[in-house]
C-alpha cells in the first residue's frame, strides 16, 4: 500500500513532465498571415468551416479564373506556416483554371488551437476541407486535388489515403515518417537519448495513433489516386531520402518523384521546370 502511494504521485509527475516537454519541444510559431490573394487584385472569400472536436479552421475560396467548371486544389502549408505560404501557388494555378482552397491548420494562422500540432491533425484538416467544399462548394463535382507543403504534404498523402474523394496530391518535400523528423529535431536539440523512447510512446497516446500506423511510407501504397512526390536536392529539413523512401514504398507507376536539382525545403517552387511538370501533373490527373 506504501508503495502506491508513491507510484501513483510519481507517474502523474511523470505524464505531466512528459506533456509540458512536449509542448516545449514541438510547439509549432504561430504567426497570421499579412497579405491576401486581394492584394494581387484576386478575387477570394474568408471562410470558416468545422474540424474534428469542434474546433474551427479559417480558409481562402479562391474561384477559378474561367467560367465553366473546374477541379479543385486543396492548399496545405507547412508547419508553423499560414495560408500566406499558399500564395505562389494561388497566383500560378487560379490562372490554369482551378478552383483554389488555401486554409490554416489548427494551431496555425487564424484557426483555432488545439493542443499540439500533429502530422494526423493535418490530414483530418485536409479531410474537412474537402467535406466543406463538397458541402458548400459543389467543388467535388470535377475533382478535388491536394497541394500540401512539408508535413503538409506528408498529411496529403495519409489523407488520400484514407479518402477515396481525393483525386490526386501533389507533395513539396514530405517526409516518409515522422518519428525520423522527431528524432532528428531532438538530435539537434542535444536532448538526452534515453528520452526519445519515452516521448515517442507518449506522443502517440497523446494523438491516438502509432507513428508507424500514420506514416506516409506505411499509407501511401494504399492510395488510389496518382501522387507526384516533390523534393528539392540539397533539402537539409526533410533530406531527399525521405522522397526516395516513399516512392519505393509505392511500388506503383501512378507515384512518380521529381528531385529538383539544387533547391532547398521551401524554395523548389522557383525552379524553372516547376510550374509546367505541376501543371502537367494536375493536367493529366484530373483527365
Amino acid at each position: 500500500m506504501m508503495t502506491l502511494v508513491w507510484i501513483v504521485p510519481a507517474a502523474a509527475a511523470t505524464l505531466f513532465l512528459l506533456d509540458k516537454g512536449l509542448l516545449i519541444l514541438f510547439k509549432n510559431p504561430r504567426r497570421g498571415h499579412k497579405s491576401t490573394p486581394g492584394d494581387f487584385d484576386i478575387p477570394f472569400e474568408e471562410v470558416r468551416f468545422p474540424t474534428k472536436k469542434s474546433r474551427s479552421l479559417y480558409g481562402w475560396w479562391v474561384p477559378a479564373d474561367a467560367e465553366t467548371a473546374a477541379p479543385t486544389l486543396v492548399l496545405v502549408h507547412g508547419w508553423g506556416r499560414n495560408v500566406e505560404r499558399c500564395l505562389p501557388y494561388i497566383r500560378r494555378l487560379r490562372k490554369a483554371g482551378y478552383n483554389l482552397f488555401a486554409f490554416d491548420s489548427r494551431n496555425h494562422g487564424s484557426s483555432d488551437k488545439d493542443s499540439f500540432s500533429s502530422m494526423l491533425k493535418f490530414a483530418e484538416d485536409i479531410r474537412a476541407a474537402v467535406d466543406y467544399i463538397y458541402a458548400n462548394k459543389n467543388g467535388g463535382t470535377n475533382g478535388v486535388g491536394v497541394i500540401g507543403l512539408s508535413i503538409g504534404g506528408a498529411a496529403a498523402i495519409y489523407a488520400a489515403a484514407h479518402d477515396e474523394r481525393i483525386t490526386c496530391a501533389a507533395t513539396v518535400g514530405a517526409f516518409a515518417h515522422p518519428g525520423d523528423i522527431m528524432r532528428d529535431d531532438l538530435q539537434s536539440r542535444h536532448a538526452p537519448q534515453f528520452i526519445t523512447p519515452a516521448l515517442f510512446r507518449f506522443v502517440e497516446y497523446k494523438i491516438g495513433a502509432r507513428l508507424d500506423a500514420i506514416a506516409p511510407e506505411n499509407n501511401i501504397a494504399a492510395v488510389s489516386a496518382p501522387v507526384f512526390l516533390i523534393h528539392g536536392e540539397n533539402d537539409a529539413t526533410v533530406p531527399v531520402e525521405h522522397g526516395e523512401r516513399l516512392l519505393r514504398a509505392a511500388d506503383s507507376k501512378a507515384v512518380s518523384l521529381w528531385i529538383v536539382p539544387e533547391r532547398r525545403h521551401s524554395d523548389c517552387h522557383l525552379h524553372r521546370q516547376f510550374w509546367d511538370k505541376l501543371q502537367a501533373f494536375l493536367h493529366s490527373a484530373f483527365a
